[in-house]
């Protein structure tokens, strides 16, 4: 049996994690005193009761995540926001972290949806190192104008690069069911024609139709989540001939009732039809569920070692790292599985 320790000493590239969610417990509640600001009951402690993937569940969600952005307010907490995320990391073993962020949210703070980018990324390059690197994906959210997405897409397309501490990437997230997902096709052309990745949520509250809108108008270098393909195998050969990678969350399926158990999240037929995955963390404030903790799911899923150790390399494969992460990655990764 692996162990968790083992896991935790795997290299593994990180790469489904939003900026607010990566908070621990104990800096959500430190802040929140110090900023005077009263938490509602359940985001601090333990995984909130009664999440569910209907709209009555991720209002809940939306709420709890709500309350705590409301704590990231200026520079000072801005940046360890993205120190703790990368400290995290790289206790768990990870080498390379795109964090997610939507910088509308905290641009009242700074002076705007700039200076938080220009923020994170500083911040970003001093976490990043010889063993370990960090990059940003700028997200839009579905919940807001197509128009507010292009000016995102605009400002992210001014940092874009391939290395450590730039921006990679380009998403969209919040509630599937919310928007018109070919109204964002626009601000995903713009990211595109800058070099960006393309990395939309979809296929984790809604199934096989809403992945194939997405897979048609946003065109993904990888889909944030993309469980429910399997519902649709004709559909999970198409992602899988198109090398479109899944960032699969398999605590955050659970905890939002996608999936009745971690038994239940379809990650052992994801791997077997040949599907590039990648394990993420989500919001591990919400989901008190960590990147090992995805893992050790795998794990308990029925993964062998040398399964484990293809997801890591797969987890490199489809990530943006540079080059020189990913091959000394790879061949630590072996030494990790020949160790076993």
């Amino acid at each position: 049996m692996v162990t968790r320790e083992d896991l935790r000493a795997l290299p593994k590239a990180h790469l489904h994690l939003h900026f607010t969610g990566s908070l621990a417990d104990e800096t959500l509640a430190e802040l929140a005193a110090e900023a005077d600001i009263r938490l509602p009951r359940g985001i601090v402690g333990s995984t909130p009761a009664n999440l569910s993937p209907d709209q009555r569940g991720w209002f809940r969600f939306q709420r709890l995540y709500d309350a705590a952005r409301a704590v990231v307010r200026g520079e000072t907490i801005m940046r360890r926001v993205v120190a703790e995320a990368a400290a995290a990391d790289r206790a768990e073993g990870s080498r390379w972290l795109e964090l997610q962020i939507d910088p509308t949210s905290y641009g009242p703070f700074v002076g705007g949806i700039t200076p938080v980018l220009e923020i994170v990324l500083d911040e970003a390059a001093r976490q990043s190192g010889p063993g370990f690197g960090m990059a940003i994906i700028v997200a839009a959210s579905r919940t807001r104008s197509q128009f507010e997405a292009r000016t995102l897409a605009r400002l992210a397309a001014q940092y874009a690069g391939d290395e450590a501490a730039t921006v990679v990437g380009f998403g969209l997230s919040n509630d599937e069911r919310r928007g018109d997902t070919a109204e964002f096709r626009h601000a995903f052309r713009i990211a595109r024609q800058a070099g960006l990745a393309s990395l939309p949520h979809g296929g984790e509250l809604l199934g096989p139709a809403h992945i194939r809108e997405v897979i048609a108008h946003l065109h993904p270098h990888r889909l944030g989540h993309g469980v429910r393909a399997v519902e649709d195998p004709q559909l999970l050969h198409q992602i899988v001939e198109a090398g479109i990678g899944l960032e699969v969350c398999p605590g955050s399926n659970v905890s939002l009732g996608v999936y009745a158990t971690p038994e239940h999240v379809p990650l052992r037929r994801l791997y077997d039809s040949g599907a590039q995955i990648a394990l993420g963390a989500d919001d591990p404030l919400i989901f008190d569920s960590r990147l090992v903790d995805q893992y050790v799911a795998a794990a308990e899923a029925g993964l062998t070692r040398a399964e484990i150790a293809e997801l890591a390399r797969q987890s490199f494969a489809i990530s943006l790292a540079p080059a020189r992460i990913r091959q000394a990655a790879a061949a630590d990764i072996d030494r990790w599985e020949a160790a076993g």
